[in-house]
């Protein structure tokens, strides 16, 4: 009952954030800006969708497993085809596929573009199938590289194999989902892709619930469920993709130039995107190493972190990227320029405060999130001591996108990876100082003090490649929303002290609890930023104001 009244209130916010979202970000003035900010607003309603349902997912995940070496191995076998998805699939689409597709569409037409889809398509079952296969037969000699602490147990090390196998697949299916994703984003539709993963989410829940009791190992259900959800997910856009007057078919040209110069942009340009990842999977090998529940706190307190980076820095990243590539293709730097420093300064407005407000409430959001079933008070304590730590990070990680993405606009994807690898030796380095002494939490800080290391050496190198990127108006913007978030998160914690979040239960009077503070909060931002000033917050208004007088203006036509 407990369980499915949290689902009820969640499905709740669901409505009524979504509705919010959209009424706030249609525009009828359709500039540069305007585009960018639609885009990503439309992408943050997708995508705050699937996030809550993938909460809903590991709440429920959380009541049938808890914290426990058997959801240990799930997490362990899941982080390879995890890693090798965004190497393969999202990294490769958003900073190879994409750029190259829109040169395409700008000098050589419709037909071409879509004869290079085609290939690429034909592409990725080749290799990425290849890959499948070789993941699926040497799955031992991948668990001992990734859990070398589960060689210590035979039953432990034997299901990770287990369940490695049965979901290295799902990289196929999600590397032909970020393939239609990445067609449709050049045609600058956002909401159906970002919307997508919801589905794996939705068939990973249908699988926990319907399976896991018919199940001989029941952890398999989870695993079968992500087979089948990253099937579903590619399945789902498929009719957006006919609509856009794409084709799929097999095209085994690939000494086509398109492909020639995605590959040369892919390698460098799948581990630059991709190093959040790779260093999350070394957290992983070192927490295996730490005692039970290492990975599983690890885990949840990433997803956490996943929540605003996924609305807010995933889809501004991935919004901006057609724009700014569009810039480069016609030569406007100064365009892209502008473009970078508004979308950056409205991503830390945006993501800042809620990097406050996680690490200010983080007892209580995951009280509320997990703490039920086996997931006891000891495993919200170990959670909550991680989010703190890779909280810290959050604005370097989404900030990482935006410049990511800006580079990669101009076809350079040297430089970010040469600045990743920087940033996965400090990963390693602060790992193995911190992991002794804090345990699972060091390893959070390690993750966090690298992403931090990576956007300032990327910052530095863009500012030094365009010349200008109003590097002093973004400081000084930063610092005023830090300030403002500070403040914020200080009157959050103090409100949030006390036994209730102790006990499990109780859901209806912490969930009230919560989401009032939760808006309280919001309004003090808002008016903590009037305050400083934050110019930010002025240009979202006249947004709102736009969209008001164009509604009016509507009716009034009607």
């Amino acid at each position: 009952m407990e369980l499915l009244l949290s689902l009820h209130s969640l499905f709740g916010i669901i409505g009524l954030a979504a509705r919010h979202l959209q009424s706030a970000i249609i525009s009828p003035e359709m500039d540069q800006k305007s585009k960018i900010a639609k885009a990503a607003g439309l992408m943050s309603v997708a995508t705050f969708i699937s996030r809550v349902l993938g909460y809903i997912r590991d709440m429920i995940f959380a009541f049938y497993f808890g914290a426990t070496g058997v959801s240990d191995t799930f997490f362990a076998a899941f982080r390879i085809p995890n890693l090798l998805r965004e190497l393969f699939a999202e990294g490769s689409m958003s900073a190879a596929f994409i750029p190259v597709l829109t040169e395409y569409r700008q000098k050589q037409g419709e037909e071409e573009a879509s004869r290079l889809v085609k290939i690429t398509f034909t592409f990725i079952i080749v290799v990425v199938g290849l890959v499948c296969v070789i993941g699926v037969l040497f799955a031992p000699a991948i668990v001992t590289i990734i859990a070398p602490g589960f060689l210590g147990s035979a039953e432990k090390f034997s299901l990770t194999v287990l369940l490695t196998r049965i979901m290295f697949p799902f990289l196929l299916f999600i590397s032909l989902a970020a393939l239609i994703m990445g067609a449709l984003n050049t045609k600058k539709v956002f909401f159906i892709p970002a919307l997508a993963p919801a589905m794996l989410n939705i068939t990973l829940i249908f699988s926990i619930i319907w399976f896991e009791s018919k199940a001989k190992e029941p952890i398999t259900a989870a695993a079968i469920g992500v087979l089948a959800g990253g099937f579903v997910q590619f399945v789902f856009q498929l009719p957006a993709f006919f609509k856009n007057k794409y084709s799929l078919g097999l095209d085994t040209s690939f000494g086509h130039p398109g492909i020639k110069k995605m590959s040369v942009l892919l390698i460098p340009a799948t581990l630059a995107l991709s190093v959040s990842q790779i260093n999350i999977a070394l957290s992983n090998i070192l927490a295996s190493f730490l005692p039970s529940g290492s990975i599983t706190y690890l885990f949840y307190s990433m997803r956490l972190i996943q929540f605003p980076i996924g609305i807010f820095g995933v889809a501004m990243g991935t919004a901006v990227l057609p724009t700014l590539s569009e810039h480069a293709v016609k030569g406007n730097f100064d365009g892209l320029r502008d473009d970078f420093s508004f979308a950056l300064r409205v991503l830390f407005f945006i993501t800042i405060p809620a990097m406050a407000g996680l690490i200010a409430l983080r007892g209580p959001i995951i009280n509320l999130l997990f703490q039920r079933g086996l997931f006891d008070h000891a495993a919200t304590k170990g959670t909550s001591e991680a989010l703190l730590f890779y909280s810290l990070g959050i604005w370097a990680i989404v900030g990482v996108r935006v410049v990511t993405a800006t580079f990669y606009s101009l076809q350079d994807t040297k430089t970010p990876v040469k600045i990743a690898v920087v940033g996965m030796i400090s990963n390693v380095i602060c790992s193995l100082i911190l992991m002794g002494p804090m345990k699972h939490s060091g390893l959070a800080l390690a993750n966090t003090l690298a992403a931090c290391i990576n956007f300032s050496l990327l910052f530095y190198f863009l500012r030094k490649r365009l010349k200008r990127i109003d590097a002093k108006k973004i400081i000084k913007s930063f610092l005023k929303i830090l300030i403002a978030s500070a403040a914020m998160g200080v009157i959050g914690w103090m409100l949030l002290q006390g036994e209730l979040w102790s006990r499990s239960g109780e859901l209806v009077a912490k969930s009230v609890y919560l989401g009032l503070t939760v808006v309280l909060l919001a309004g003090l931002y808002i008016l903590f930023c009037l305050f400083l000033k934050a110019e930010e917050l002025r240009l979202l208004w006249r947004l709102l104001l736009r969209r008001r007088r164009g509604l009016a203006k509507n009716s009034i036509s009607m």
